[in-house]
């Protein structure tokens, strides 16, 4: 007897947990952060490259460094890595591009995708998040109340790789060790 598993099937039943933290997956636009965006990055968009183009294009590469250094510095984040190209006009076009279509097709909850696969999923929505309410947390929470759906007490940022990345893996590691070993129980199991 031949068994045959469809793609989607396969990979159904490797994933044992997917977290979503600071899900920015509705209303986006209508966020506190998102009012002041949108306009910005779809309607002044054009002039916006235009600037970058004429103030960045020309600058050396030892005044964007600096620029950067300080820009970091002022947010308090160390920099271990090279982040020069983001001062680049083509760079910021882009990222003002992906910005905008955010804002304009990241609107509905997809409810039935999180309904298929809710006993997978964590949603973890902070306290202080201008592109993710709390009122978000509590519609997922009246819409889902079976669902692992929990919020930040301890004031975490949406932007938490700068500052609290060690706390949000030390965290979310301890959400995923009764997932992992019940893995490892039926994957031994399995063996047998």
């Amino acid at each position: 007897m031949e068994l045959i598993v469809s793609e989607a099937e396969c990979f159904e039943t490797l994933i044992i947990r997917s977290c979503l933290l600071f899900p920015t997956i509705e209303r986006m636009s209508e966020s506190p952060n998102g009012r002041i965006a949108t306009p910005i990055l779809c309607w002044l968009r054009y002039a916006l490259y235009v600037s970058t183009y004429l103030l960045l294009k020309p600058c050396p590469e030892t005044v964007k460094s600096w620029l950067i250094r300080m820009g970091l510095q002022r947010m308090n984040v160390q920099s271990e890595f090279s982040v020069l190209s983001v001062l680049e006009p083509f760079c910021l076009a882009n990222i003002a591009y992906l910005g905008g279509q955010e804002m304009v097709q990241v609107v509905k909850r997809d409810n039935e995708t999180i309904k298929e696969h809710l006993s997978k999923l964590t949603f973890y929505y902070g306290t202080i998040d201008p592109w993710c309410p709390t009122e978000y947390y509590e519609d997922i929470k009246k819409d889902f109340p079976e669902g692992d759906i929990r919020l930040c007490e301890k004031k975490i940022a949406h932007a938490f790789i700068l500052r609290s990345y060690q706390e949000m893996a030390d965290m979310v590691a301890d959400w995923l060790k009764d997932d992992l070993s019940k893995a490892d129980i039926a994957t031994s199991g399995s063996e047998d």
